[in-house]
């Protein structure tokens, strides 16, 4: 199995080729365009909420972790009793995310540490990176396709390599997101933790966009194009620990750059028109409309009196006088899980889980 070399090492005119020049200036054209599509939502906790929740489901489904749209969103409102033990890891990504997204802000960095603290997030462990051998990856079929390092000291260097490569932009002239495409094979090879290096990988990809300006807010992700395109996925991660083939899997990220990017464009549009029509209708019908209300039901999918309570600062009896003339209204619909009500946001519900386009819902 070829060793592992610091990234710098890579000659960046070898991404010049006119193929990968083409499909950066489209992925570059896409991306920016999401960054001002984003930025036209005022409260922009929404996207992160509800956009976080939807990589951390697809990001966990890469490793097997399988939860609905419905056991997710529950988990937010529901007792621990009645909830789903992987809807719990997976809401695990979406804070793994909320704590690397609030370092990369404060600090304009991404370091070692700041991946240690993102798995630690992840899999509740303060285990660091590998001290033992034994780690490899195996196919379905069971065979190992590749062994990572497994001395600690090596893992430690390259991980310290992998550092200032993110952080030193004078060591690499090339555009980010063809960086962000070697980043993210580089981490994946070093798998320098026990557990969690896939989702880790997934969550650097986003952050280092927002690290270098690309984005303000962490909305890019990748992880339902890597689901749709598994196998392809893993194969050029293999061609090019085996054949040194680093243009095809640029390609294959800048695509996944480009179309979901595309996709989210759409997603952050629904989202908007669903929110601007519930504004206008509540605004217009209700007394007790405000824009803290709207925030409320577009920051939860499914949301409970307690949110409410907490988000508009009013008494139980009048969080509950408000969900009830809402529920009525057709904006909420209403369940119940033993003991526990909770609240689906319909319109933002069905954007979620691809169904705005039978909503009729209009844009602002």
């Amino acid at each position: 199995m070829p060793q592992i070399r610091p990234l710098e090492q890579l000659n960046p005119s070898r991404f010049e080729t006119s193929a990968i020049l083409k499909k950066l200036a489209s992925s570059s054209r896409k991306l920016a365009e999401l960054k001002g599509v984003a930025a036209s939502i005022p409260n922009q906790g929404i996207l992160i909420n509800t956009l976080g929740l939807q990589e951390a489901k697809d990001s966990s489904e890469i490793e097997n972790i399988v939860t609905t749209h419905d056991e997710l969103f529950k988990d937010d409102v529901l007792p621990a009793s009645f909830t789903n033990p992987a809807a719990k890891e997976v809401l695990r990504y979406r804070q793994a995310l909320r704590v690397g997204f609030d370092q990369v802000r404060a600090n304009g960095l991404l370091t070692s540490r700041h991946i240690i603290e993102i798995q630690s997030e992840l899999e509740r462990n303060n285990a660091g990176f590998r001290k033992l051998p034994g780690t490899a990856l195996k196919n379905g079929a069971g065979q190992t396709i590749y062994t990572p390092p497994q001395n600690p000291d090596e893992i430690f260097a390259l991980m310290s390599d992998l550092e200032r490569f993110i952080n030193e932009q004078s060591l690499f002239d090339a555009d980010p997101l063809i960086k962000m495409a070697l980043i993210h094979h580089q981490f994946e090879s070093i798998h320098p933790f026990y557990d969690g290096n896939g989702r880790t990988g997934r969550i650097l990809n986003v952050l280092y966009l927002v690290k270098e300006g690309l984005l303000d807010i962490p909305v890019l992700y990748l992880s339902n194009h890597i689901v749709r395109t598994k196998s392809e996925y893993y194969r050029l991660l293999q061609t090019v620990r085996e054949h040194d083939n680093w243009e095809d899997w640029v390609l294959y990220l800048l695509e996944a750059v480009e179309q979901t990017a595309g996709q989210t464009i759409a997603t952050i549009h629904a989202i908007k028109s669903a929110l601007y029509d519930y504004k206008q209708r509540i605004r217009a019908s209700y007394k007790f409309y405000s824009q803290d209300l709207i925030n409320n039901l577009f920051m939860h999918p499914y949301t409970k009196i307690e949110f409410v309570q907490r988000d508009l600062q009013v008494s139980r009896l009048t969080a509950t006088k408000y969900i009830d003339a809402l529920v009525a209204g057709g904006f909420l619909q209403k369940q119940k899980v033993g003991r526990s009500n909770y609240y689906i946001n319909v319109a933002l519900n069905a954007v979620l889980q691809g169904e705005s386009k039978h909503l009729g819902v209009h844009p602002a």
